[in-house]
Order: C-alpha cells, then sequence, then structure tokens
C-alpha cells in the first residue's frame, strides 16, 4: 500500500508539473490558428498601428468612425478577441461601433498573427498599456470615452487595463472570474496558475458602468461567472443569452440593440 500511494504521489506531482509546463499552450492555443484572414476592402478606414514593447512589434487596427468629423474627436472602444482567434476575424462583426460613431482599436496578443513574442498576462498587459498610451495621445481621439471590451480570454487582458488606465466604461462578454477558478477542473491547485487574471478584483473596484454578458449554456466558461461579476459590480448591468461560449451572443442584431441602449444610457455619444 505504501508503495501504490508513492507511486500515486509520484505520477500526481509529474502531472502537476507538465500542467504548468503547458498551461500557456492550453490558455493561448495559438498554434491552432491556421488563417489569418486578410484586410477586407469594404472596410474602410483601417490604420495599421506597430507597437513597440520590449519584447518585439505587436499589431494593431484602428477602425474609425463612418461619419465622425475629423476636427471632433471621437470616441473608441478598445477590444480584446478570445483566446483561438485574430484580430482579423474582427472588423466585419465591430464595424457598427462605426456606424454608432465610434472607432474601434483591436490589439493582436503577442505571439498571435503578425506580432512577435509570446502571450502571457505580462506581455499582453504591456501590449494593451502601450496601445491605450498611443492612442490617448491622438488629437482626433476623446480620451474621456475610451470603451474597454473583452470577449472570453479577452476580458481578462481588459480587465488588467482597466485597473492600470482610465476608461468610460467595461463591456464583459462570454468572460471568467479568474483563471484560478478553472484550477479543480484540472486537478491541480491555484497556486500552479501563472497568469491569473483576477477579473473578479477587478470589477470590484471599478466605479464605471460595466456590463456582463453570458451565454446561459456556457459550458467553456460557465454562467456562474458572468453572473459572480455582474453581483460583485459597483454599476453593473448583465444581459444573459440562449447560448453557449462560441455562439454568444447567438443573434447580433439584438446583440448590437443591447450595446446601443447601454451606450445611450452611459452617454458615451
Amino acid at each position: 500500500m505504501m508503495k501504490i500511494a508513492l507511486w500515486i504521489i509520484i505520477f500526481y506531482v509529474g502531472y502537476c508539473l507538465l500542467l504548468f509546463i503547458m498551461q500557456r499552450q492550453i490558455l493561448f492555443p495559438r498554434y491552432l490558428i491556421v488563417e489569418q484572414i486578410p484586410i477586407e476592402e469594404n472596410i474602410p478606414d483601417i490604420e495599421q498601428i506597430w507597437l513597440h514593447t520590449s519584447f518585439g512589434k505587436v499589431e494593431a487596427w484602428l477602425l474609425k468612425p463612418s461619419h465622425s468629423k475629423t476636427s471632433t474627436p471621437f470616441p473608441v472602444v478598445i477590444f480584446a478577441h478570445g483566446n483561438g482567434e485574430l484580430i482579423d476575424y474582427w472588423p466585419r462583426e465591430l464595424k457598427t461601433f462605426n456606424d454608432f460613431g465610434m472607432g474601434v482599436l483591436l490589439v493582436e496578443y503577442p505571439g498571435y498573427g503578425r506580432s512577435e513574442g509570446s502571450p502571457s498576462q505580462k506581455s499582453i498587459s504591456e501590449a494593451f498599456e502601450e496601445a491605450y498610451d498611443r492612442l490617448v495621445s491622438r488629437s482626433d481621439v476623446d480620451d474621456q470615452r475610451i470603451l474597454l471590451f473583452g470577449r472570453s480570454v479577452g476580458g481578462g487582458a481588459i480587465c488588467d487595463l482597466a485597473a492600470k488606465r482610465p476608461s468610460a466604461a467595461l463591456i464583459l462578454i462570454s468572460t471568467f472570474t479568474r483563471t484560478r477558478a478553472f484550477a479543480p477542473r484540472y486537478l491541480a491547485p491555484g497556486f500552479l496558475i501563472r497568469d491569473p487574471f483576477d477579473n473578479l478584483t477587478v470589477v470590484r473596484a471599478y466605479t464605471k458602468p460595466i456590463l456582463v454578458m453570458h451565454g446561459e449554456g456556457d459550458t467553456i466558461i460557465p454562467y456562474t461567472h458572468g453572473k459572480a461579476l455582474y453581483q460583485a459590480a459597483k454599476n453593473g448591468k448583465m444581459i444573459s443569452y440562449p447560448s453557449g461560449h462560441n455562439d454568444c451572443p447567438p443573434n447580433w442584431d439584438i446583440f448590437w440593440k443591447d450595446i446601443e441602449t447601454f451606450l445611450s444610457e452611459i452617454k458615451i455619444f
């Protein structure tokens, strides 16, 4: 029995060591993304921006408003995508923000697409802070109307930024409370998590409006995470959808009506 117990301990320690080494491949499965979508010709006014960080260049795209006067600074949404996506996927979906008169800044993750480096909370934080600082230094951008929007793991990137830079509001869709909450799923202790992304703590301290959107049938990031974020918010609103994770929102027309209502309520335009 002692030998069996010893082998179980050795096996578990080895499993945890492997999980510690491989966890960023699980959290950031960039090698599974095999196709980059070329910039669409029917999306006007895409400005490519190269961010210079300590680990190399990171790509960002600024999608300018469809009907904003160049003499008037416009509000901007900074968007962080999911872990199995690229900024290339999002201009078509997010161009409705441009129709609202808002710009959209798509920031790539280090090591994704054409960007250098490798993804981690530290490197992503540096890239997004550099993107924010470049954005608010522009004369055509209203630095008092910066909206932060994160999807899935992008909620971690955006909450990290929200803790370090001022913003007018926060939108989180299909976002987790913290990555350590997933450790029990892998039968591992939470202290092994290298990129904690403690969104719940950020949301608790955030005083501006927060919109939480989550699919009720989400099995990747359970609905309870979205509900916990909403309950922790000082100035929060929650919208639930009859969907899972990758199909959230299930109806883009309804989604954009919900977004427009929220933006009107917080007087972003």
